[in-house]
């Protein structure tokens, strides 16, 4: 899905002892591979604009690793202790709910960029599974530590705030949509949805790859299998969409938008 940079799949850091303390945080030295978000492609995402030397260094020092997490390998499960957060470098995630009668539901699609783990702030621990869709890497950061550069960088304290609340009102924003939409317009909208963040991020608006299965995508929009194979079907019946696979191409998206 995403271009993997020379950097992205360097070899996960491990660090050895406290080198020097910045500010209030303590900055670890590493053996190689040392991980730097002023360096990163998705730093858009995952940081403000417009840091200075000395805040970036701060930022640059809480970054404890980078972990690789195969494809269908589960970064954190529901009821692990909340210690750390984890800013997507490359790849894809879904996080899921497992009811007790076993059934999983699907509540995210998680790109590039975006960051995981902010759901277990509430209650200390995490309230749903992060499975990986594809190969993928991400940075760890305590959140302790997180918060301590908060307090003393307010930039970045406005970012977290506008990072969690923005994550909140776009998906209840879709819930809302999906509440009264038909099946049809429920696929257009996850389409939409996906499409916009890949322009964001860069990538093309109008093709891409979809990591997550159709099986996946049901249990995300609440509806059957069958049903989201044949709303897709019907997508591309209409000439909104080709679809190869997991391949989509949108060939008009102001009819998408129009449903």
């Amino acid at each position: 899905m995403f271009p993997v940079m020379e950097e992205d799949v360097a070899v996960a850091v491990r660090f050895e002892r406290p080198e020097q303390k910045i500010g209030n945080v303590v900055a670890f030295s590493a053996r190689r591979n040392a991980v730097r978000c002023s360096t990163c492609q998705q730093q858009p995402f995952c940081m403000p604009p417009r840091l200075n030397p000395e805040d970036m260094a701060r930022v640059n020092a809480i970054v404890g690793s980078t972990r690789h997490v195969r494809r269908g390998e589960i970064l954190y499960r529901e009821a692990d202790a909340f210690e750390s957060i984890y800013a997507v470098r490359v790849g894809s995630f879904k996080t899921v709910i497992v009811h007790r009668d076993g059934l999983e539901h699907v509540t995210g699609f998680h790109l590039a960029g975006d960051t995981l783990g902010l759901d277990g702030v509430s209650a200390d621990v995490h309230t749903c599974d992060a499975i990986a869709l594809e190969d993928s890497i991400v940075c760890v950061i305590a959140f302790g530590l997180l918060a301590k550069v908060c307090r003393d960088v307010e930039p970045m304290q406005h970012h977290v705030h506008r990072m969690m609340s923005g994550e909140i009102v776009r998906k209840e924003s879709l819930l809302m949509q999906f509440g009264t939409m038909s099946a049809e317009q429920r696929v257009a909208a996850l389409l939409l949805d996906l499409s916009q963040r890949f322009k964001a991020r860069g990538y093309s608006a109008s093709e891409f790859n979809l990591r997550m299965t159709r099986e996946e995508i049901g249990s995300y929009l609440g509806m059957k299998l069958e049903t989201v194979s044949r709303m897709f079907s019907r997508l591309h019946d209409e000439g909104l969409i080709d679809s190869s696979g997991k391949q989509i191409t949108i060939l008009d998206m102001d009819g998408l938008k129009r449903l």
